[in-house]
Order: C-alpha cells, then sequence, then structure tokens
C-alpha cells in the first residue's frame, strides 16, 4: 500500500503537467460546441445549429488515403521559399493614412482607412494549431512583435479557423489595444471565453450592418467552412465591406469561387481596394479556396481598384509551390488590366499615393518559386 501511494505521489507532478497542458489546449480552441450551436440557432443561416453555404459544393478527386496522405507529408517541402523571406520591420506605429495598407503575412494586414485603424485575422503564432509546437508552422518570423503595431481602433476577423483567429494574437491585443474586435456571428464566444471583455465584441450575420469608430462594417456572405475541432460550422465565416466616409475596403478572409462576388460588388461596391486570397488552393478542396485566377475573377467581380493577394507566403497549407499563387495572380492581373499591390511582409503601401509595389519574391531564386 505504502509503495502505491509513493508511486502516485511520485506521478502527481506529471499528472498535473499532462493536465495543465490539455487544458491549455483546450482553452486554446475556444468555446465549448454546445454553447456555439445555442447562438448559431439564433440566425436564420443555422435553423439547425449549424451554418451552411448556400452553394453546393464541387466534386473530389478519388485520391486514395495514401495518396493524400503523401501530399499532406511533402506540402511543406513543396511550399516553403528557396530563401529567407524578406520582411520590413519598421511598423507603422502612429500613421493614419486615407488609405494604406500594412501586410504582416498571410491574412493578417493593418488597414488605414480614412483615419482610421483596422487590422485583419490578426496571427502571429508560430503555429496554426491549438497545440504548442504542432500543426502548421510559419515560413517567416511575423515583420514586427503586436507590441510595435500601435494603437488599434478594431479587430476584424472573419472565420474562427487558426490560421485566422489566434488565442495569443487576440489576448495581446485586448491587452496592449483600445481595439473593438468585429467578427462574425458565433466568434465573439471564442473571444469571451479568453477573457475579451464583451463591450468590446460587435457580432454581425451575414447582410448586417454595424458602425465601429466611425467606419461602417457590412457582414457578406462567403463560401468557406469554420470550426475549430471535430464539429464543423458551429460559427458563421465571412467577408466585410468597410466603408468610410472617403474610401471603402472589401476584406475576403477566406473564400472559395463564388457567385456571390458579383453580386456583392453590384450592392456594395465599388473598392478602393479588395484584400482576396489566393493561396492554399487544391482539388480536394475546390470550392472554399480560390485559386489566383478565380481570385482575380472576384476582384474584377467586386468591382475593385485595386487588389492585395493575402493567404500565401506564410503558412504551407496547400499543395503548390511557395511563390506559385503570386506568379499566377500577376499573369491573371495582366490578362483582366488589373492593378496588384504587392508589398514584403510588414511593408506599408499609401494606396491613395499610389503605392502598389513589385514583385518582390523574384529576388529569391530555387524550387520555391
Amino acid at each position: 500500500m505504502r509503495g502505491s501511494r509513493k508511486a502516485l505521489l511520485g506521478a502527481s507532478p506529471v499528472l498535473l503537467a499532462v493536465a495543465a497542458f490539455g487544458w491549455h489546449v483546450r482553452r486554446n480552441m475556444g468555446a465549448w460546441p454546445s454553447e456555439l450551436r445555442r447562438i448559431a440557432a439564433r440566425s436564420p443561416h443555422a435553423p439547425d445549429g449549424t451554418f451552411a453555404n448556400r452553394e453546393p459544393g464541387l466534386p473530389r478527386p478519388d485520391l486514395t488515403v495514401r495518396q493524400i496522405a503523401t501530399m499532406l507529408l511533402r506540402r511543406r517541402e513543396l511550399g516553403s521559399p528557396p530563401g529567407e523571406v524578406p520582411l520590413v520591420r519598421d511598423a507603422p506605429r502612429h500613421q493614419r493614412g486615407p488609405l494604406a495598407a500594412t501586410w504582416f503575412g498571410h491574412a493578417s494586414v493593418l488597414l488605414e482607412i480614412d483615419g482610421v485603424r483596422v487590422l485583419t485575422d490578426p496571427m502571429w503564432s508560430r503555429h496554426a494549431s491549438p497545440v504548442p509546437g504542432f500543426g502548421p508552422s510559419r515560413l517567416h518570423e511575423p515583420p514586427v512583435p503586436v507590441a510595435a503595431l500601435g494603437e488599434v481602433d478594431v479587430v476584424l476577423v472573419s472565420h474562427d479557423h487558426y490560421d485566422h483567429l489566434d488565442r495569443p494574437t487576440i489576448t495581446a491585443l485586448a491587452a496592449r489595444t483600445g481595439a473593438v474586435f468585429v467578427v462574425p456571428l458565433g466568434v465573439g464566444a471564442h473571444l469571451r471565453t479568453w477573457g475579451v471583455r464583451p463591450h468590446r465584441v460587435v457580432e454581425a450575420d451575414w447582410d448586417d450592418v454595424v458602425r465601429v469608430a466611425g467606419l461602417t462594417f457590412t457582414c457578406l456572405e462567403c463560401r468557406h467552412f469554420s470550426g475549430r475541432g471535430f464539429t464543423r460550422n458551429t460559427t458563421q465565416w465571412a467577408a466585410w465591406s468597410i466603408a468610410g466616409p472617403e474610401h471603402a475596403v472589401y476584406a475576403a478572409g477566406d473564400t472559395g469561387a463564388s457567385a456571390v462576388h458579383a453580386r456583392t460588388g453590384a450592392e456594395h461596391g465599388p473598392f478602393d481596394l479588395t484584400l482576396v486570397p489566393v493561396g492554399a488552393y487544391a482539388d480536394l478542396w475546390p470550392d472554399i479556396h480560390t485559386t489566383p485566377e478565380q481570385a482575380v475573377s472576384a476582384h474584377v467581380g467586386l468591382r475593385g481598384a485595386v487588389m492585395l493577394p493575402i493567404h500565401w507566403a506564410t503558412f504551407a497549407l496547400g499543395f503548390h509551390p511557395w511563390a506559385e499563387p503570386a506568379e499566377r495572380a500577376v499573369a491573371a492581373a495582366e490578362d483582366h488590366d488589373v492593378r496588384l499591390a504587392l508589398p514584403r511582409p510588414g511593408e506599408r503601401l499609401a494606396l491613395a499615393g499610389d503605392e502598389r509595389g513589385g514583385p518582390w519574391w523574384r529576388e529569391l531564386s530555387g524550387p520555391g518559386r
């Protein structure tokens, strides 16, 4: 009996460490699915407690488990840059221009719209995962730390996937800024679980309009999905129209090709700037991520003036070479006479002054191009 008690006492630090790690992972995941389903049931877009796209899914290729596993194992090697990604490390701490964008990688963009600072889908962690040290890892460091951003007026979130909604980044922004968090319906439950005060969280469903910090945010339909565990679609996913007195920006977040882009352009456009994803496309999920060509077509349908390609360069989430999304976007833009903004990660472009950057990735050479 004494020996068993000693063994239990000796094991208790290990058990406590495992329990603490498990609690940390669960906390990163956010709100419980049962709570999210109750919130979703309030929406006309989720009468059974789960959200859905309005367009039917596209056919997937008939691949074996072995083929899919091989693709997954090779995607980081295939999708890595051939050299060090050039970063611009001078954060725009105080600028409040009429129209400017600082791309920090992936879908994280600091927008300046008529003097208001809006940060989209902030993701500063090393891994896009609830488990520390596991999951898709960054291909370049964040150009600057969160502490170097200065004041942020609004944090805008498109959906709750880990590469767009990151607990450490959200809690750091809540502590260091006075930002209001504008999120799709249900995502606010994650934030409140992480300690963000309820009065700082504004939720919206598709077609809802909210005014925050002098800007008008319209929650718009897009084609994607949501979920941070095994249960999917218990929170809404959305694109956003952000309109100020003089300028308007469209932030797609994640989206597949859809007829909704042309409808959005007709109802809410034109847009001075669009943020449209060009990476992480694959035949395995043909309707939830646009190819570069589909992204350019979406921009045209949105009646956009300048397009900033996002959702590439930072994480290897598709099965394509690292710079392929940018090269294909450039070619498609030339075919459709579309003006692209092409900043390095961390580079601020004053778009009202027609600064649009250039194909900086060509400075790197090798198989990642």
